[in-house]
């Protein structure tokens, strides 16, 4: 089909089948998840086909990138698990709402710049830990309840179910050999929902999950007091929502980002969420955030517009209010297929050729992210420690690289030249760097190569100042920076020396 105008992005051609068709693909993958989530957190199912179609409508127009899909996800879902528990629907509608308000907040004031903090080596481990949970989630539908026990299926039910999955997979996977004109997951749901409804074949299907019919989300205040203990009792919950949907909303615009080619604005993407959130407060949605997953199946069936998400969201709606009776009969082996491939193809086996070629710290940051997130499903979580697990290796490569030159002048002053930063991890190593009892009566510590970073530092310098000033030595400071200058001013009740000023040398600060 010729690529006409583009919806919203008159820069940019669309394909409207194929955005259309990738929009069907996500909502029919969509729809077992959200579901799936809802139910695991004790909340109404159709809270999450709610969620999924105001989060995902709102983010398709709005969001900070044409691609991304959003939805009842369980990654937000999980946080409010225990909220739930506790003080039932009401305040989960208004934790919601209040972490859509703190992600506008953070979109405003542009705080979504802060995920290039994120190394690679964290995303690699985001992505394949998410990899993971998204494939077991999937042998949770090999389990049958059997006189109200949840047990393994057996015999025939798992041999039909098998079978099935495996068949979906294989059109999933040779299908694209022999064309790409229609979405390879979309023909292998409808060829096995066919398969099993002409057939008769006794399968799980949706409606084992929960039912899917219903009318429009209502609009509903949350019946809250409006105390300031409701806002302490919430507020945890609705922070940690927020950073876990940000966090994984970002990561994945990221990942968008490196497979399409193409840039996305983070903050737009926070507001859109934000807003998202605060319409799923009021309208009996659980709240959600991007899905790494559908966004995937999206691209991978061609999509590069807002229009497919949007077609999605509509459809989900469209099936609350029409088509419930139909898509209830879809067999749940169709879609747990379709997600095996997805969760295959999100994994990052390049970080697994690469693990003899890189340093034994990246591959244990790689690790340690892809098991928090497998174990505790905490994104959030996982990509903090990360960041400071690196922040911390950093640290210490850096504290490794202070040295000192050193030699006598021709008046017997002894000059330190210092390579490399003074800060909190180098201290120790930049100490034992000075000989108080056996220099001579005069000596230059001399920073062109180096800078004073922090209040270690200063402590730093002021340990070796005291020693030289206990055996009467004086000691001067050259070439500091401006802002190092400026620092050790400021710790004047700590520190006392004396910066030389040299005539004959500028720091680089001065010359601007």
């Amino acid at each position: 089909m010729k690529k006409v105008l583009n919806l919203f992005d008159f820069k940019q051609q669309v394909n409207y089948k194929t955005e259309v068709l990738a929009g069907l693909t996500v909502a029919m993958t969509m729809i077992p998840e959200s579901l799936s989530f809802a139910i695991l957190a004790g909340f109404p199912p159709l809270m999450g086909l709610y969620a999924s179609f105001i989060a995902g409508l709102v983010t398709a127009i709005f969001g900070g990138r044409p691609g991304m899909i959003s939805g009842g996800a369980g990654a937000t879902v999980i946080v409010l698990i225990a909220l739930m528990k506790s003080d039932g629907l009401e305040y989960v509608l208004a934790a919601v709402a209040l972490a859509g308000v703190f992600q506008i907040i953070i979109g405003v004031f542009k705080l979504g710049k802060f995920i290039r903090l994120v190394p690679h080596p964290v995303m690699f481990g985001f992505v394949n830990g998410l990899a993971i949970v998204i494939f077991m989630s999937q042998l949770d539908q090999f389990k049958t309840v059997v006189n109200g026990d949840i047990e393994w299926m057996s015999g025939t039910a798992l041999y039909i179910m098998g079978g099935l999955v495996a068949l979906t997979i294989a059109i999933v996977v040779l299908l694209p050999k022999v064309t790409k004109a229609v979405p390879s997951s979309l023909v292998a749901i409808i060829v096995v929902f066919l398969l099993v409804y002409f057939f008769g074949i006794d399968t799980k299907t949706v409606k084992d999950i929960a039912s899917v019919s219903g009318g429009f989300p209502p609009f509903h205040i949350p019946q809250i007091p409006l105390t300031w203990e409701t806002i302490e009792l919430i507020a945890p919950y609705s922070m940690i929502m927020a950073a876990v949907g940000l966090t994984e909303g970002l990561l994945t615009l990221n990942l968008v980002d490196e497979i399409t080619e193409t840039k996305g604005n983070g903050n737009r993407e926070c507001i859109a969420q934000g807003g998202s959130n605060i319409l799923n407060g009021f309208f009996f949605g659980m709240g959600g955030c991007p899905m790494i997953a559908q966004t995937l199946v999206n691209l991978s069936a061609g999509s590069r517009a807002r229009l497919s998400g949007i077609i999605a969201a509509f459809t989900i709606l469209a099936i609350i209010l029409f088509g419930a009776p139909i898509i209830e009969k879809l067999p749940m082996a169709a879609l747990v297929g379709v997600m095996i491939m997805v969760a295959i193809g999100t994994f990052e086996w390049v970080s697994l050729k690469i693990f003899n070629k890189v340093p034994k710290k990246d591959i244990f940051l790689v690790v340690i992210v892809a098991l928090i997130t497998v174990f505790l499903h905490n994104l959030a979580l996982a990509v903090l420690v990360g960041v400071i697990l690196s922040a911390l290796f950093f640290a210490w490569e850096s504290a490794k690289r202070i040295r000192a030159r050193k030699f006598i002048d021709e008046n017997g002053v002894k000059h330190y030249e210092i390579y490399g930063p003074l800060f909190f991890a180098s201290t120790t190593n930049f100490a034992e760097k000075f000989d108080a009892l056996n220099d001579p009566e005069e000596i230059i510590i001399d920073f062109k190569d180096s800078r004073v970073s922090d209040m270690s530092a200063i402590e730093a310098l002021n340990a070796v100042t005291q020693k030289y000033s206990k055996v009467g030595k004086k000691v001067h400071l050259r070439h500091l920076s401006d802002d190092c200058i400026r620092l050790l001013k400021n710790a004047d009740a700590i520190i006392e020396v004396n910066i030389l000023e040299d005539p004959d040398y500028k720091v680089a600060a001065d010359e601007s």
